[in-house]
């Protein structure tokens, strides 16, 4: 026969364990949800694993023993109309893609009519129909996003000079090409337009 003293101790007991039972999923929930948290926050922007369609890319040289650098992300092709389409005419272009390219010098140099002393800038293009020069435009503003283009921060533009690449580049680069101890050419290459300016130390 049961003893009817002993059911408010069972009830108490029982109600003890639903709540340590309740707090134990609480807990467990809430350490699931941090880690769910924790690996969204470290998962790459363009997610499984597959590499960013515009990869960063750095244009490097040595002019009198000193640093002359360009980082600027890459974007593809991938079937587009570049020049004219996604690139048009008469209009600022970032030159690359994401975050504004950047130019940083040790040393002051002539990018070919324009004088820029040693610092940091960031490069853009006016881009123009063909049979018209490009213009390559030097910005003392760094730092932002590359849609983000304020003229009045601009130190200079220089035309560019034109050669045409035989077949489509898909991978827009920036290169150094023909380097010598004082001086370099500054090459922007993709689809098949190669926009070039001579740079010399000063």
């Amino acid at each position: 026969m049961m003893n009817g003293s002993t059911l408010p101790i069972r009830s108490a007991l029982t109600t003890r364990f639903a709540a340590v039972l309740s707090q134990a999923v609480v807990v467990t929930t809430l350490a699931v949800s941090a880690v769910a948290a924790g690996a969204q926050m470290q998962m790459p922007a363009q997610g499984n694993g597959k590499p960013p369609l515009s990869p960063p890319a750095e244009a490097r040289v040595m002019l009198e023993g000193k640093t002359l650098a360009i980082k600027y992300s890459a974007p593809s092709m991938r079937g587009r109309v570049i020049m004219g389409g996604l690139v048009p005419y008469g209009q600022v272009w970032r030159t690359g893609a994401n975050e504004a390219t950047s130019l940083v010098t040790e040393l002051p140099l002539k990018i070919g009519d324009l004088s820029v002393p040693a610092g940091s800038y960031t490069l853009y293009t006016m881009p123009a129909a063909p049979g018209k020069p490009w213009q390559l435009i030097v910005n003392k503003q760094t730092g932002q996003w590359g849609t983000v283009y304020k003229q009045d921060m601009d130190l200079g533009r220089t035309p560019l000079k034109h050669d045409e690449i035989s077949a489509p580049q898909e991978l827009m680069s920036i290169s150094f090409e023909k380097t010598g101890k004082h001086s370099t050419e500054l090459h922007i290459k993709w689809e098949k337009a190669d926009e070039w300016v001579k740079i010399e130390a000063k």
